[in-house]
C-alpha cells in the first residue's frame, strides 16, 4: 500500500484519489479551499460522476481516502503525490499553468526525503521539463 496525496480536489483529483484509494492505497485529497474539504468531509460531491459518492463513501469508511488542507503533514507523510490542479484556458486557448508551478515550488520547498511527483493536470508538452529546470 502507497500513501498517495492529490493536490487539488476537483473533478480530476477526486475522480483521482478515490480510485487510488479504492486499489487499497492510503490517499489524502488536499485542497487550499477549505470549504471544499469541509464538504467533501461532510460526504458531499461538489458535482456529478456516476458512482463516485459510492466510491468515496466506502473509501472513507475503510479509513483509505482522507480529505485536507494541510500540505506539510500530507507532503510529509506521502510515497507519491499527484498534481491535479486546474489550469484554465484564457482567451487564446493557451492552458494557465501557473497554478501548477506554484504547486511543484511548494513541493519542492517542503519535502525532505525522497517523492514520486507526477503532473495530473492538463498541461502543455513541456511543461515537466519547465518545472524541472525551476
Amino acid at each position: 500500500m502507497k500513501k498517495i496525496t492529490i493536490i487539488g480536489t476537483g473533478y480530476v483529483g477526486l475522480v483521482s484519489g478515490s480510485g487510488l484509494a479504492d486499489f487499497g492505497n492510503d490517499v489524502t485529497c488536499l485542497d487550499v479551499n477549505s470549504q471544499r474539504i469541509k464538504i467533501l468531509s461532510e460526504g458531499k460531491i461538489p458535482f456529478f460522476e456516476p458512482g463516485l459518492s459510492e466510491l468515496v463513501k466506502r473509501n472513507v469508511d475503510a479509513n483509505r481516502l482522507h480529505f485536507s488542507t494541510d500540505l506539510d503533514k500530507s507532503l510529509y507523510d506521502s510515497d507519491v503525490i499527484f498534481i491535479a490542479v486546474g489550469t484554465p484556458m484564457d482567451d487564446s486557448g493557451a492552458s494557465d499553468i501557473s497554478a501548477v508551478e506554484k504547486v511543484a515550488v511548494d513541493i519542492a520547498k517542503k519535502i525532505t526525503s525522497y517523492k514520486v511527483i507526477a503532473i495530473k493536470s492538463t498541461v502543455p508538452i513541456g511543461t515537466c521539463k519547465k518545472i524541472e529546470l525551476m
